[in-house]
């Protein structure tokens, strides 16, 4: 059974903790088994690549590396504040709000 999170991909998430503290991105992609999320521009790292055909040069190149869900809050696209997020069933489904705004995600 798959874990639910508060955060989906595709979403505007704040950075809440630790180095990147602050910055804002959109994810890029959801680990459920480990909890943690590769947001777009935060928390890169600097990888050391060999030549292969993609890249013949070779050399260091600068990714994104995962953070872990607790450290991440949700942007509200119509306020842009970090707010929390709940769960309410609207028109016979379950759909996320924002509990800054009250209104549906």
């Amino acid at each position: 059974m798959k874990k639910k999170l508060h955060i989906k991909k595709g979403d505007t998430v704040k950075v809440i903790s630790g180095e990147s503290k602050g910055e804002q991105g959109r994810v890029l992609l959801i680990d459920t088994k480990n909890d943690r999320a590769v947001v777009e521009g935060v928390n890169l790292v600097s990888k050391h690549t060999k030549p292969n055909a993609a890249n013949p040069q070779g050399g260091i190149i600068k990714k994104e590396a995962s953070l872990h869900v607790s450290n991440l809050k949700f942007v509200d696209p119509k306020t842009g504040e970090a707010t929390r997020t709940g769960k309410r069933l609207e028109d016979g489904k379950l759909q996320r709000f924002s509990k800054k705004s009250n209104e549906l995600v």
